[in-house]
């Protein structure tokens, strides 16, 4: 992972943990025990989907950045279709308040691609790879290998007339 990936990962969970927090407490606060542990289910959830998406869109690009665009919305669609399921599926759960969860799911799902837009936006990434893709002496070596004296010929307009 690139830096500057770690940095938006980092910044992304920055700023969903506190929302997350606060709609832990604010849930466990009105519905008591069963919206506490919705909520808690809910911030899993979400660092779940998100992270494991962070992870893969890195693993999908790092060989082909050109795909980036297409795999990131592929990405969003599918947290955002398996959230879905995931909400449809314990809605008529007893085990957590339904709309603890859910709404901490929402605010703190919101937060998360909050973080990652500001810290994309704000980042200075570099567009180009700053490690050579050939070491600089195999560089030269190729150069002096097609140079005209190497291969014994002479070279056009040389000052020396050889």
């Amino acid at each position: 992972m690139q830096s500057n990936d770690a940095r938006i990962l980092r910044g992304a969970a920055m700023i969903a943990a506190p929302v997350g927090i606060v709609a832990t407490v604010v849930s466990a606060l009105v519905k008591g025990e069963k919206g506490l542990i919705g909520a808690v289910v809910g911030v899993a959830v979400v660092a779940f989907f998100y992270g494991l998406g962070f992870a893969a869109l890195m693993r999908l690009t790092r060989d082909r950045p050109q795909v980036a665009m297409m795999a990131g919305m592929l990405i969003y669609a599918v947290q955002i279709l398996l959230m879905g399921v995931f909400i449809i599926v314990f809605s008529g759960t007893t085990l957590f308040n339904g709309k603890a969860f859910a709404l901490t799911l929402l605010v703190t799902a919101l937060a998360w691609i909050g973080g990652q837009m500001r810290h994309s936006l704000a980042g200075r990434m570099l567009y180009v790879d700053p490690e050579p893709s050939v070491p600089a002496k195999e560089t030269e070596s190729a150069e002096e290998a097609a140079s005209p004296r190497r291969r014994g010929g002479v070279p056009t307009g040389s000052a020396d007339g050889a």
